[in-house]
């Protein structure tokens, strides 16, 4: 390494973010960058570890330790310090191929299993990563790469979220014609309507399509598989078929009034709001506001924050996030050790903005929802709660128990359910006839990735359920290396 002693040096030190007050106003980026002297710093901790679990992407109690696409983070940090940055792009798009996407969502579990984490503040790989991929674009080294050479055969993929966007660039990479298919009006996914302006500007989405469209990748909107384009077609003209059509099917709320004019599923509120921000800056009207009303947040997950965020931009008059979990530790319990992702209490940027407001994070926890309540014209009125605990039932198991007396009634004209998802949804599935396994995911197995069906492969949520993007991307990488494999019969895909 360049700096042996730098993690002994050098604090870990992060850019300062857009004042809560400020950014509220607005639907822009908040994050900013270092100068390159503060960033070669920050490089500089990264030290020399000899056992680097930061890019192991392991699964540990349920939970990714380091990083799913095996970033060589080390290395570029390395880099960064030298102020190497052009070969420090070059190690970090081996692995990924969209590191200006995860540089902003992903939550970091590299940083979780940094080494030095065990004792001081972990290397701020995120924030390093991002930087290098943002002054790539600025510089202009990222450039369109089209293969030289095409194979002959064609792939469809199914879907074109980090998954679809992650296997369709590695296919193209190695010469085969692919087609991307979406069913909205823009490419992206939930990387375009699933994550708030805010969080991932769409301009840096859009920038990423068009260069893989300049490659010669063919993306076509607006077309739902087995709706407008039938499976049967589909099959007759590709060589093979990839599905990565997302875990999309939203978990309900099965509670008294759950059918109340103003209860609404998360994504319905942010995909609404983010496709009305870019058609007309929110002018058409056509999404579902928070403008004035008591915001009840029903979920305490990241697409709960982003309901949080986008409520708080749109002026509403209070926002609860409602949590059945308790909070968690303010560090590390003894049975969630380093490595392990560290269960441990944050605010993102959704609380931060709520405190500014409100002095207080949004957050209640352990509360479970027990019916919501309308006025004399069917709206909602209010969400009634009660408080529980978490008890161990004879074999072990916890359950929820409520606390007598804890009821409670709290305002709200507006109420969004962000509890996640419980799989794919059926339509291709079942027209294709996938066998699904006991989750309702499409059944293929992780590594293979190939589903009962000759020729057709399946990755990301739709595969695995609910994940990260960074999980995404593994698998749509690796879904793409077995479906080569499938049409040349070897890869050198990695």
């Amino acid at each position: 390494m360049g700096k042996p002693t730098g993690f002994m040096e050098y604090t870990r030190e992060l850019p300062v973010d857009r004042a809560p007050s400020e950014r509220i106003g607005d639907w822009q980026e908040f994050h900013d960058h270092f100068n390159e002297e503060e960033l070669q710093k920050q490089g500089a901790r990264c030290m020399d570890c000899g056992i680097p679990f930061c890019h192991s992407g392991m699964l540990l109690a349920g939970m990714a330790s380091g990083c799913p696409i095996n970033n060589l983070i080390p290395e570029w940090n390395d880099l960064i310090y030298k102020g190497m940055w052009k070969e420090a792009l070059n190690r970090l798009l081996k692995t990924n191929n969209f590191p200006e996407f995860t540089g902003r969502v992903c939550p970091a579990p590299c940083e979780g299993s940094c080494t030095l984490g065990m004792l001081e503040p972990a290397v701020t790989i995120k924030n390093n990563e991002c930087h290098i991929i943002d002054r790539a674009f600025e510089e202009g080294w990222v450039v369109a790469e089209p293969p030289k050479v095409r194979t002959g055969k064609k792939v469809a993929v199914v879907g074109s979220g980090p998954s679809g966007l992650a296997c369709a660039a590695q296919l193209n990479k190695v010469g085969h014609s692919v087609t991307v298919y979406e069913r909205a009006d823009r490419i992206g996914g939930l990387l375009m309507y699933g994550i708030p302006n805010m969080k991932l500007d769409k301009g840096i989405v859009q920038r990423r399509v068009d260069l893989m469209a300049e490659e010669g990748i063919t993306f076509v909107t607006n077309t739902e598989i087995g709706k407008d384009y039938p499976v049967e077609k589909l099959k007759s003209e590709y060589d093979a078929l990839v599905l990565c059509c997302g875990s999309t099917n939203p978990r309900d709320l099965a509670v008294e009034g759950r059918e109340l004019s103003g209860v609404y599923f998360a994504m319905e509120f942010l995909k609404a709001n983010t496709k009305s921000l870019l058609d007309s800056n929110l002018e058409d009207g056509n999404y579902i506001s928070a403008k004035g009303k008591d915001v009840i947040v029903i979920g305490g997950g990241d697409t709960g924050t982003d309901c949080v965020g986008t409520s708080i931009r749109h002026g509403c008059k209070s926002v609860v996030q409602l949590e059945i979990m308790p909070k968690p530790p303010e560090e590390r319990t003894p049975d969630n050790p380093w490595p392990q992702w560290p269960k441990i209490y944050r605010m993102d940027y959704g609380q931060e903005e709520a405190a500014e407001l409100y002095g207080k994070d949004p957050r209640e926890y352990c509360i479970m929802t027990k019916k919501i309540v309308g006025d004399e014209n069917g709206a909602v009125k209010e969400v009634h709660t009660v408080n529980i605990e978490w008890v161990k039932d004879a074999q072990g198991r916890f359950s929820p128990k409520e606390i007598e007396g804890s009821e409670k009634a709290w305002p709200a004209q507006l109420v969004l359910l962000a509890m996640g998802f419980t799989g794919p949804e059926d339509t291709v599935v079942s027209q294709l006839g996938l066998e699904s396994d006991a989750r309702s995911n499409v059944n293929a197995a992780y590594g293979k990735f190939a589903t009962n069906i000759e020729g057709i492969f399946a990755a990301g949520d739709m595969r695995r359920g609910q994940s990260l993007v960074v999980w995404a991307i593994n698998e749509g990488r690796a879904a793409a290396r077995e479906c080569d494999k499938y049409l040349m019969s070897s890869t050198n895909l990695k």
